[in-house]
């Protein structure tokens, strides 16, 4: 059985809405082909108007809620169009995250599906996290379905996003969960500096590091508590932010502080054993200098795959849990999230 999808993702970092046309095959097994793929970049607006979704009242996030959905509609409409795309069973979005926080039973991801399925004409499937977090789970990661089914043949998965997120198999089961904030904390600092991001992480590497604001971070109540778990914004803006902030340190001694905080923190979550690889994917893959950092505290190899993959890795994953959604298979596992039982998650609008 073939099934030919639109995945599309939006990470909180906000490099861009990632579209991956996608031939996904299940005979014994899962494979995958990536026919054609695309970063459709925000503009200055848009960036804006989503970072500040956090602090919106209720009727202006759902008048977002509904314009976002009119805009991802008409991205991923320019998409078919302009790569002439006659084939296409259904969309699969993972929308845009605009609250998480699973302990008081709420997310939001916003992309509105109905106003996809308007514009486009086509099936979309979405909104995947909603009913994990109604059965106690933490609603993310999802990506390790994916992780399980198409790329088994690594030790480990590792995204370097707007977050870090890990999942390997344990015990026969596949264990995921989030590490540490990655891009949403580097690209903030660099944003005085008029730059989307540390290219290479050159900045970074230019800085001191300051042990106290690194051994305050490392000593974060999150990162003692055992998974499943899961980050949010909120913990970025509530947490993070603020401890860095209070040390008035230059741009780039922040940067290479907090790099090695992410090293030390993804270390940790790693086997130090030569024979065992970790598949790296993100926009993280590409800051030389956090690679070359982690790689300092572990003898695991870490495996920097081929651009469609590091940038399209997520958008393959979500039309893979669309496919899944679609066929009524699991595509939440309860030993990722937590939840009372693997389920399949998303909701369909038919045009």
């Amino acid at each position: 059985m073939s099934k030919y999808i639109i995945g599309v993702m939006s990470g909180t970092s906000l490099d861009g809405i990632d579209m991956a046309y996608v031939k996904i095959n299940h005979n014994n097994n899962y494979t995958f082909e990536i026919l054609k793929a695309t970063t459709a970049t925000y503009s200055k607006d848009w960036k804006s108007t989503l970072k500040n979704g956090f602090h919106l009242s209720g009727e202006k996030l759902t008048k977002l809620d509904a314009d976002y959905g009119m805009h991802l509609g008409k991205i991923i409409l320019n998409f078919i169009q302009k790569n002439k795309i006659t084939k296409i069973d259904f969309i699969a979005s993972h929308g845009h995250t605009i609250y998480h926080n699973p302990a008081k039973n709420y997310t939001l991801q916003i992309g509105n599906g109905p106003q996809i399925t308007a514009i486009t004409g086509l099936k979309t499937i979405c909104n995947f996290r909603v009913q994990d977090i109604a059965l106690g789970g933490q609603g993310a990661p999802l990506v390790p379905i994916g992780d399980k089914l198409l790329f088994s043949n690594y030790d480990y998965c590792l995204n370097l996003g707007g977050f870090s997120n890990i999942s390997f198999n344990e015990n026969n089961q596949r264990i995921a969960f989030d590490i540490c904030p990655v891009n949403i904390v580097l690209n903030h600092y660099v944003a005085p500096l008029n730059m989307e991001y540390d290219d290479k992480g050159e900045i970074a590497s230019s800085g001191k590091l300051n042990e106290k604001l690194l051994d305050e971070l490392n000593d974060l109540e999150f990162y003692n508590d055992t998974k499943p778990k899961s980050l949010g914004y909120e913990f970025v803006v509530e947490i993070i932010f603020p401890i860095i902030d209070k040390y008035n340190l230059e741009i780039n001694d922040i940067l290479r502080t907090f790099v090695e905080h992410i090293a030390i923190q993804i270390a940790k979550k790693i086997a130090s054993n030569s024979e065992k690889t970790v598949l790296i994917a993100g926009g993280g893959a590409y800051n030389t200098f956090l690679i070359n950092r982690i790689q300092s505290y572990t003898k695991t190899q870490l495996i920097i795959p081929e651009d469609t993959i590091i940038n399209y890795k997520e958008a393959l994953v979500f039309a893979l849990l669309g496919f899944l959604k679609d066929e009524g298979q699991i595509n939440c596992l309860k030993s990722v999230t937590g939840a009372k039982k693997d389920h399949s998650s998303g909701v369909t609008y038919n045009p």
